[in-house]
């Protein structure tokens, strides 16, 4: 599906909610929405408050905990491009997802990524029978490559989470100064790793069937 490239800014938390809600209507047992964008856009604050908004009828499923080992990433030479698109285990991002889709009956244990360990961990999240909408985010759901193309088609709709670059500039730095980088180090990393991302995740923008701003949300009230 390709969207006209125009950003919905109208639309609220609530507005949003509902509108995931929906991808459950016509007696599906479970639906996928996924939130695409580049990174320091806000998907995964989205991410959680949408589920926060619809309590427990939605389960949170980020990408991130697909990030290869700090380990694995060393033996495949990606450890200055972590976080670009061949540093996730898409093969099993994949799999987990077609097994929220075909497994609505138990609970699924879902991983998830510690900045604080700066690697994935095990079963972060669970998805209980009860959850009937599953929100998934990371930066490279909807790009057009090998496994990635896999995991969109799961989706009911995927959303290209956007916002200014400047917005998202002082969100990176902040993220990598958090992460015990030096102001130069910080700089470094976003302009070698993130930045390069980012373009990439960009021409995935019309894969997308909605464009959602995060600026000014209430959730970041």
């Amino acid at each position: 599906m390709e969207n006209t490239g125009e950003v919905d800014k109208g639309s609220g938390l609530a507005d949003l909610a509902a509108d995931a809600r929906r991808l459950t209507d016509g007696g599906v047992p479970r639906a996928v929405l996924g939130l695409a964008g580049p990174p320091g856009t806000g998907k995964s604050t989205l991410a959680r408050a949408l589920v926060e908004r619809i309590g427990a009828d939605a389960a949170y499923l980020p990408l991130d905990g697909f990030h290869l080992s700090n380990a694995q990433l060393a033996r495949l030479g990606l450890t200055a491009r972590k976080g670009s698109e061949p540093s996730f285990d898409v093969a099993g991002y994949v799999a987990l997802l077609r097994r929220v889709l075909a497994d609505p009956g138990h609970d699924i244990y879902v991983p998830d990524y510690d900045r604080t360990l700066n690697e994935p961990i095990a079963a972060r999240h669970v998805v209980p029978p009860g959850a009937r909408l599953v929100i998934t985010e990371g930066n490279y759901l909807a790009c057009d490559l090998p496994g990635w193309r896999e995991a969109r088609a799961l989706m009911g709709e995927c959303w290209y989470v956007d916002s200014p670059g400047e917005v998202r500039q002082k969100r990176l730095v902040e993220r990598q100064l958090a992460g015990g980088r030096t102001p130069e180090g910080a700089a470094e990393w976003i302009a070698t790793n993130d930045g390069p991302n980012g373009e990439l995740v960009e021409t995935s923008r019309r894969r997308c069937g909605r464009i959602v701003s995060t600026i000014g949300m209430d959730m970041f009230n």
